[in-house]
Parts: C-alpha cells; structure tokens; sequence
C-alpha cells in the first residue's frame, strides 16, 4: 500500500487542523489512512493509504485536503481547468507533438505555475509526489513519467519530439559531460535503472524548447540545466508523458490542484497533437474529463442497510469532497477534478458509507442460517493433494499476480491468452497467471543450493483469456508440479502421470506436444478418455534448456500441469 511521509506542520497548514499525533490515528480512517511511523523529534509522520484507486491521497497536500474537506465540510473548487466545451486561455503556452511519437511514447500533458519561492519543504514534498504518481500509478515511469522545469527560462512553444538516440546529445542531471541518449541508458544511474522502457525503441522521446534548450529525455532524466529545479524558484513547468492519456491527465491535475493548494497560481498549457487522441488533437492542460455518475438512492440504501435521505446522502457525500445534486430518487455525483474513481454506483454509495462514518454503522447479527460445506472441487483438490504428498511432492502456496518478463518472456511463450490487469499497482502485478509452471521454476531457480532431488507442486487457479466465453476469460483448479535431479527425464515423468491418474481412476492417452516451454519430442499431452470423445487435460515433459536458463536453474527439470476440472468430471 503506499505510504508517505509529511511534516506535521505542512498537514496542519493544508488540513487547516491542528490533531495531535493521536487525535490524527483517529482521525485518518476517514480518508483510508493510518498513522505508520512517527519521529517527534524531526515532526515528520509516516502515513500509509490502503485505497490503491485514490492517488490524489498521496501527498501532503492530498492528504491534507481530503481531512479539510471531511473534518470541516469545505468544498475545494478549482477554476484553472478547461473542459470540453470550453479552453482556457494559454497566453502562448504550447507543446508541439511529433507525429513519430504515437508508436514510442505518445501522450503529453502539462501546466505551468508561478506564486512564492519554493521553499524546501514544499519542494521535496513535490519531488515525492513524482515519485509516487510514477512509480505506484504510472507503472514505475512505464505509463506516466513527471518532468519538472525552471519556466522562465524555457521559450515556447516546446516540442515534444522522436531522435536518434546515437546522435542526440545533451547533459543529463546529476553528471558533468554531455552523452548520447544511448549513452545515457549505459552511464546514467537513471539509465540503468528505468532505460528498458525505451531501449527497445528505434527513436527515443526528447524535449526541447523552440530555442533549441533541452528540458529532458523522458521517461529517464531531465537535463541539468532546465531541469535544476532549486529551491527559491518562482517559476515552473511541469509536464507528464506516458501511454494512457487519462491517467496522465489525473495526475496532471492532482499535481496542479496540490501546488494551487500551496499558494501558486496555475497557467494552462496547450498540447498540440499530430493524431487522434482520447480528448482530441488539441488539448489544453489542465483538463476535466471526467463523468458524471448516477445512483439511485434506494440502490445505496439497500446495499449499506440505511435508510437516508436525499440530503443526508449530499452531506455525506461533501465529506468526501464530492459534489452532487438529488432529484427523482437519484444521485449524480460530479467527480473531483483530482479523481477518476467513480466507476460505478457501488463507488458512490462507498463515498456515502465513508462520508456518513463507518463508526455510525451499527453491527447486526445475520439473519438467514447457512451451513457451510467444502465444494466438490475442493474436495477433489484435496484428494489430489493427498496423493502428491503420497509421492514424494511438496506442497507451495503462490502468488497469483506477476509480471510479463516472469509469465511470458521467461516462458518462451507468446502470451495471447494471459489476462492482462488494466490499472495495476506496479508491472511485478501486471497479469494474471494462465499456468503454475512460472511460479514453480521461479521457486526452483532459488533453490539451486538445496539437497537434490527437488519435488515441489502446487494445487491453485490458474486464468485465461477466451473471448467465446461470456465473461472472456476462464478460471479452472489447477495442478502443477515439478521435479529437479541430474537423471530427471521423461521416463519418470511420464511414470507418475500414470500413478496419479491411476488412483484418481482415469483412462487416458497421450500426444506428443508441440508446446515450446518443453524439448521438442520429450512432451506429451494428456487427454481423457470420454463417450463422446477424448478431452484435453494437460501437458507434461522435459523443461527446454532455454526456459532453464531463464529461471537460473542449473539441473534438468520435469514439469507438468493437468486441469482438475477436467479430471473431476
């Protein structure tokens, strides 16, 4: 969960409350917090968010405006943002998008400021507030990377371009010598740790102003001149690329409602791009493209067990700082211009359970007497467990979440039925697992100091994308298990299939299979015999050399995984 760190004092003055340390534990539930760590000494306070969908929590501005607005029922507005239907002015504040950049990184957005000196707790509150957005929303600068600049010395429009990444050349912050951008990703700390984003890439992104000044090469390093930002500053630009333009254009405006919280007056700026975008060719930043989104009131009612009415939901929803009207039994809330969260009515009536207070709740004992019973695939599952260990096996508990370079690249596979997750927290959470075998030759990769033989196995789900299906996807109970020894082949593979599916009362055959994760001509396929005809159930054999030495497993390995559902019919 994220967690942040604040100076008292800043989440006094932006909270306009003044709690004590124990009197804030108390009060930090209300936006989905919690009070981690404390440092009486320095004042700074470690809090950490259990809500992964509220990125505009993630500050102490954030922070401090969600308890303003439910400790003291203000109502933050911001008038800097254009809509749709209406642009705001930007006074010659352009961006020009290269056309080149839709297949390399293809969405900007940006806004400028100026106001008071930064001071240096302002400062490193902005700098955390970047790394957060980047690294827990934008997927560790993959989907959204935050550039911040002195403005008063960039000339507009700035452009937004695709280059050689051999022959661009500036110095990037942090070094003393100027480097290509190739040379970047091999020399700059910031290189080797975030240039796999791009380095696959023909052209990389780069930004200039039209005096030719670098600003950055995005999504890696600003440069260390325009990109210096100190503290006394009074003049700034900010820019955010990526590739999901509405998660860029939230946290746009999370970053601009959080420095406008801090005193400064926020300038637009004007993005002009070459192609279609989500919001048009022509998008002036900041922007509000968000909907509204209705809920019967009887809906939320039914669903918290209450029985509000109109203005006590509106109130409670104000709390969150959430504004919305009450006609003919039906709430429309008008999303924040800082959240994007309301997906569904099930989100308002979560605001109005929140806003309302969870306290206010009074438990009830249920109603309706149920017995509980373990489900016939539970049951077989626990059957298949039992013989497992009876062979020698033992149990794993995995994760079900991973990334592509584990589940897909790692696999030698190409990956077309992997559920990808649309909004994760990081890409070590990215998809869904469509096999077990990943999990256990991670596990086998680590172990490569432990006695041999090694028999691991695992009974879980696993996931896959079938579009016939009506939810597009398929979950089936899973068995996978693997076996790692000098002579470990086919031949004792293949033997404990045998034993497995004998004392599960099976009749079976085999294929031989063609599935790339295995040698070729030491795997087979599993099929079930049926009435009506055969049904796939699995594949074992001979792990390929190639996935080995992927997962760093240094002996050979023999995998299989069968589907339950399958076997349990």
């Amino acid at each position: 969960m994220p967690k942040i760190e604040v100076k008292q004092a800043g989440l006094e003055r932006y909270s306009t409350l003044k709690p004590s340390v124990d009197e804030l534990t108390e009060m930090l539930p209300a936006v989905k917090g919690e009070v981690d760590e404390v440092n009486r000494e320095t004042g700074v306070l470690k809090l950490e968010f259990n809500d992964t969908n509220r990125p505009d929590l993630w500050s102490t501005a954030g922070a401090g405006r969600a308890l303003r607005s439910y400790y003291t029922g203000w109502l933050p507005t911001y008038e800097f943002f254009s809509r749709p239907a209406r642009s705001l002015p930007d006074d010659g504040r352009r961006v020009t998008v290269d056309p080149s950049l839709a297949e390399v990184r293809p969405y900007l957005a940006a806004f400028a400021l100026r106001g008071p000196a930064m001071d240096a707790v302002t400062l490193d509150d902005l700098i955390q507030t970047q790394e957060k957005l980047c690294w827990n929303f934008g997927r560790k600068r993959k989907s959204i990377a935050m550039g911040v600049y002195r403005s008063q010395s960039i000339h507009y429009p700035v452009r937004y371009q695709a280059v050689d990444p051999k022959t661009t050349r500036f110095q990037p912050l942090g070094l003393e010598k100027t480097l290509s951008l190739s040379e970047i990703l091999k020399e700059h700390p910031k290189g080797v740790e975030y240039g796999s984003i791009v380095a696959g890439l023909p052209m990389f992104p780069f930004l200039t102003d039209s005096g030719g000044e670098v600003l950055s090469f995005p999504p890696i390093i600003n440069s260390a001149h325009l990109g210096a930002v100190q503290v006394g500053d009074q003049e700034l630009f900010v820019e955010m690329t990526g590739t999901d333009l509405p998660s860029l254009t939230l946290a746009v405006s999370i970053v601009a409602c959080d420095l406008a919280d801090a005193g400064y007056t926020i300038l637009p700026v004007t993005v002009e791009y070459p192609y279609d975008t989500p919001f048009g060719k022509t998008v002036t930043f900041p922007y509000y493209f968000q909907e509204e989104v209705k809920a019967e009131l009887g809906f939320i009612n039914k669903l918290l067990g209450i029985n509000l009415v109109g203005e006590e939901a509106q109130n409670a929803l104000a709390k969150m700082g959430v504004t919305s009207r009450y006609g003919n039994g039906m709430l429309t809330v008008i999303p924040p211009v800082y959240r994007n969260d309301f997906l569904h009515p099930v989100d308002v009536a979560e605001d109005v359970a929140v806003g309302r207070g969870l306290a206010s709740f009074e438990p009830e004992r249920p109603s309706d007497a149920t017995i509980g019973r373990l489900t016939d695939a539970e049951l077989f599952g626990r059957r298949v467990r039992d013989l497992m260990i009876g062979m020698g096996f033992q149990e794993m508990i995995f994760n079900y979440l991973g990334s592509r370079h584990d589940f897909i690249e790692r696999m030698n596979i190409s990956g077309d039925d992997v559920v990808q997750i649309l909004n994760p927290m990081t890409e070590n959470y990215e998809y869904v697992r469509n096999s077990i075998a990943p999990n256990l030759l991670e596990a086998e990769g680590v172990s490569g100091n432990a006695l041999y033989p090694h028999h691991i196995f695992e009974v879980g789900k696993v996931v896959r994308l079938e579009p016939s299906h009506r939810e597009g996807s398929v979950t089936t109970n899973s068995l996978g298990w693997l076996s790692a020894a000098p002579d470990e082949g086919f031949n004792q593979i293949n033997s404990r299939v045998a034993a497995l599916l004998y004392y599960l009362g099976k009749d079976y055959k085999v294929k031989e299979s063609s599935d790339p994760r295995f040698i070729p001509g030491r795997a087979a396929e599993v099929w079930i015999e049926r009435k009506a005809q055969p049904e796939f159930a699995g594949v074992f054999g001979e792990v390929h050399p190639a996935v080995l030495e992927n997962w760093n497993a240094g002996i050979p390995c023999t995998l299989g995984e069968l589907n339950l559902d399958v076997l349990a019919r």
